[in-house]
């Protein structure tokens, strides 16, 4: 009965299916290595490259051939398919490499168009690199068969080759010469292919979708890895603008409350003033001559002795700073001026208005595998009202806020504490391998 028909060898069907797991399986296995990854990933592959690629395709390929042969398990072949795929990927050279090492095992049991074979598929996908464009190949899509037709059509119109259906096409041609030359030498075994196929056009199809199948589900695979690392550079470089833009909001900022205060004192105190433009002027020399957007406590402390020196000039010796540095925080890696506004936040709300001296504690500790910073002012403080919307009246704390949250997530803000009268508190907790190296400008 013609409805029947896929009925004729339902171990074939079993094996086709079987066949697609194997293929995806092993594109799974492979991605998950980096090395694989980054060959994937760039396009401009160097000859160990490529030889990495077709090793790490070959071998697991190669095993699947020697299943077949001595487990007559058929599904593991992938001699055709794998063949392909390294040329398509890697280029002709890599194609071949995997069809000699695919092509070697079956010659021991006498099957001497395997070798030939697969290295003519390696070639041929590897020649179809050559001369289409390598983005095609990433588009590559069994859906073609729905409209194949209008594609053809349109291609014989236009005399432009689509290269999606040349893609398609060219793994089907491969099936279908193989299942020509094993069905004419069957009697003698000289090349593997499917039996039962050739005997019913829908079994002959469903081979044929297979082996596209085996052919774009790795490319699938691998295209959604490609996809993912190109979001997460875009990321990586939203994110580094964003620093950077923040960055540039705060120093303006700094400059010009410092210029604000020096200007205070031109008429009054020239000589003072005089001294405070020196020290703003290394201070900026300093600030200039580093593009990094992430410095050690350590630096960001040094920065904050030279910010203070200028500032314990302006106000004399009624300004006091007090550190209470943990020795093992010094090497933490954090933001690039991150404790400037919070100082410049304590003396200028806090202490500038007080009478009498002030005191500035900056501290850091440890603190469940986060480094937290605190700078402390003995000033007016501020009421419940005033502590709500502090953080977003003004650019520095605004800033810093900001940043915490861009580099390290929505957990990571500024934390403010104040009592009327007594002083204020600000804190910040640094995640201690949150930058593993500096990020530049």
């Amino acid at each position: 009965m013609p409805g029947s028909q896929l009925a004729v060898d339902p171990g074939l069907l079993t094996t086709l299916v079987f066949k697609l797991a194997v293929m995806a399986a092993l594109a799974t296995m492979l991605v998950r290595y980096r090395r694989f990854r980054h060959i994937l990933i760039f396009e401009r592959r160097t000859l160990p490259d490529r030889m990495a690629f077709a090793l790490s395709l070959g071998i697991p390929l190669t095993a699947g051939v020697i299943a077949r042969l001595l487990l007559n398990y058929n599904a593991a072949d992938l001699t055709l398919e794998g063949s392909f795929l390294a040329g398509l990927i890697a280029g002709p050279y890599a194609g071949a490499t995997v069809g000699v090492m695919v092509g070697i095992p079956p010659l021991g049991i006498g099957e001497w168009g395997a070798l030939p074979f697969a290295v003519g598929c390696g070639f041929a996908g590897g020649g179809l690199r050559e001369l289409c464009p390598k983005e095609a190949i990433w588009h590559f899509s069994p859906f073609v068969f729905t409209s194949m037709p209008r594609r053809v059509w349109a291609m014989l119109r236009s005399l432009d080759v689509d290269w999606q259906v040349v893609l398609l096409l060219a793994p089907v041609a491969l099936e279908f010469l193989r299942q020509i030359v094993g069905l004419r030498w069957s009697d003698h075994h000289r090349l593997f292919f499917l039996h039962g196929a050739p005997t019913s056009p829908r079994l002959l199809f469903a081979v044929l979708l297979a082996t596209v199948l085996a052919v774009a589900t790795p490319i699938k695979i691998w295209n959604n890895a490609r996809i993912e690392h190109r979001l997460q550079e875009q990321e990586t470089l939203l994110l580094a603008a964003k620093i950077e833009a923040l960055a540039n909001q705060i120093n303006p900022h700094f400059l010009f409350n410092t210029l604000a205060s020096i200007s205070s004192l031109i008429r009054t105190q020239p000589e003072t003033a005089r001294m405070l433009i020196t020290k703003l002027s290394g201070l900026l020399r300093r600030l200039m001559r580093s593009t990094d957007h992430f410095v050690t406590l350590r630096e960001e402390l040094e920065s904050i002795d030279e910010y203070l020196a200028i500032e314990v000039v302006r106000f004399g010796p009624q300004l006091r700073v007090d550190k209470q540095i943990a020795p093992q925080t010094l090497d933490v890696i954090v933001p690039s001026m991150i404790l400037q506004p919070l100082v410049e936040n304590s003396i200028k709300h806090g202490l500038s208005r007080k009478v009498g001296g002030g005191r500035i504690t900056i501290k850091t500790h440890v603190r469940d595998a986060h480094t937290v910073i605190e700078v402390h002012d003995d000033g007016l403080g501020m009421t419940e009202e005033r502590l709500v919307h502090a953080l977003g009246d003004g650019i520095g704390l605004s800033n810093v806020d900001e940043r915490l949250r861009v580099i390290y997530g929505a957990n990571y803000h500024l934390k403010l504490t104040s009592v009327p009268g007594e002083g204020t508190c600000v804190s910040l907790a640094i995640p201690e391998l949150a930058v593993p190296e500096r990020v530049t400008a």
